[in-house]
């Protein structure tokens, strides 16, 4: 999102150099009067969410859109304003500068060592200590600008990024083959110190094994309310029913249940109700006439219940609703996300941001067999703090689902790597 700040005599002029500048799609964020004429702010690519995650704690004084376009017009202002503060400060101190420089060229040095007194036989102390610190105040005032800069555009500050050494340049480049992200690598790589590369990998795979948390009890032995939550097509009908079919295996068909919440939909219950034929389970549904604690009160008795949810987004009808249904239960609901190994990064953050008020207890890890890496997903459990409780990694039931531990997470994970590896290899002699 880029914003900027327009200045002309009248409103026509104004609205011209907008459209000269920023083009036809630019949204006006405000304007005012003001000495001299008219003041226009202006923004393209506009986007609420990322206005509000700009304005931060700020942002929930807006009540609507109108006011959180006049708040982003108003921080616009008080960034341009320090930015010019900062430019005739740089500007103040060349002059001072060069004002400087022009007494130390008019004055002889024998006259400035007799004025100080013996023992300076060279003249470089005498210049290199105002100019170092000179430059050192316009550097500082230049990284001002810049983070002023990416302030105004949208852009996190940069953050200082300690020097490496090669081994441990490589080493993040290997973590980023992996599959973690630039960030993560990083900051594990940077903690080996010495050492050969191949020590350092050891060490780095150690410490995801230390990372990625896990469930230490099975959910059919501990028994109990779960609920799934994640988006549409990541797999959570799927993983109940394998669930559902794995307890009927080992201890019966009376004390377990199904429960959907997803009533948004057409045909939605559908496959849940086929578990529920197949395996003679109970299948309930939540909708206007019963509640979801009614359901579960009417099946406090059995062992373990678990809960199919609809898979809605922030911008679908019913999303608040569905969540707020699970957070208020008077009944101990552990909610776990499922996520889908093969979403990007950046997804399945947005998926977590998403559900993340449900009160997550953890997560399940679906479709690992379709992932081309498993670091992603092993960064994202390590950045956000879910234990994984399951992963799946095919359509049997319930063969294809795994109670997770980390050491075995991990070197699946690696598995994987060597396998593309190989394959990227006989492509490029190919």
């Amino acid at each position: 999102m880029k914003v900027k700040r327009f200045f002309a005599r009248t409103m026509a002029e104004a609205l011209k150099q907008v459209s000269e500048q920023m083009g036809p799609d630019a949204v006006i964020l405000s304007n005012r009067r003001v000495d001299g004429g008219i003041e226009i702010v202006t923004a393209l690519d506009y986007d609420e969410n990322m206005a509000r995650q700009r304005l931060g704690d700020q942002a929930q004084e807006a009540t609507n859109g109108s006011r959180l376009a006049e708040m982003q017009a108003d921080q616009q202002r008080r960034l341009e304003d320090e930015l010019g503060r900062s430019r005739e400060r740089i500007r103040e101190v060349r002059e001072k500068r060069a004002a400087q420089g022009a007494g130390y060229a008019g004055t002889s040095f024998s006259a400035v060592q007799e004025s100080l007194g013996a023992g300076f036989d060279e003249p470089e102390p005498l210049v290199q200590a105002p100019r170092q610190g000179y430059s050192d105040e316009l550097a500082q005032m230049r990284a001002e600008i810049r983070s002023l800069k990416n302030l105004m555009q949208g852009r996190k500050p940069e953050p200082e990024v300690p020097a490496t050494s090669a081994v441990q340049q490589r080493l993040a480049e290997r973590l980023q083959e992996f599959g973690l992200g630039s960030d993560l690598a990083g900051s594990i790589s940077r903690r080996h110190k010495a050492g050969r590369l191949e020590d350092g990998w050891k060490q780095s795979l150690k410490m995801l094994c230390t990372g990625v948390r896990t469930s230490r009890l099975e959910w059919l032995d501990q028994g109990g309310v779960f609920a799934l939550v994640g988006p549409t097509g990541s797999g959570k009908t799927t993983t109940i029913g394998k669930l559902a079919a794995r307890y009927v295996l080992s201890h019966g068909a009376d004390s377990v249940a199904l429960v959907t919440t997803d009533r948004y939909r057409v045909a939605a219950h559908e496959q849940l109700f086929v578990f529920g034929r197949i395996l003679n389970v109970p299948v309930r549904v939540v909708d206007e006439s019963h509640s979801l604690d009614d359901i579960l009160d009417e099946l406090s008795g059995r062992h373990l219940v678990l809960i199919d949810t609809a898979g809605l987004t922030s911008a679908d009808k019913g999303y608040q609703e569905q969540l707020a249904e699970l957070a208020r239960s008077h009944h101990n609901i552990k909610t776990h996300l499922v996520v889908s190994a093969t979403s990007q990064p950046r997804i399945m953050k947005s998926v977590w941001h998403c559900y993340k008020m449900a009160n997550l207890a953890g997560c399940v890890m679906t479709k690992v067999d379709e992932a081309l890496t498993l670091g992603e997903s092993l960064g994202f459990v390590m950045e956000t703090g879910l234990s994984v409780a399951y992963y799946t990694d095919g359509q049997k039931i319930p063969e294809d689902l795994h109670h997770a531990e980390a050491v075995p997470l991990v070197r699946l994970a690696v598995e994987r790597l060597k396998i593309l590896q190989k394959q990227q290899a006989v492509a490029e002699g190919a």
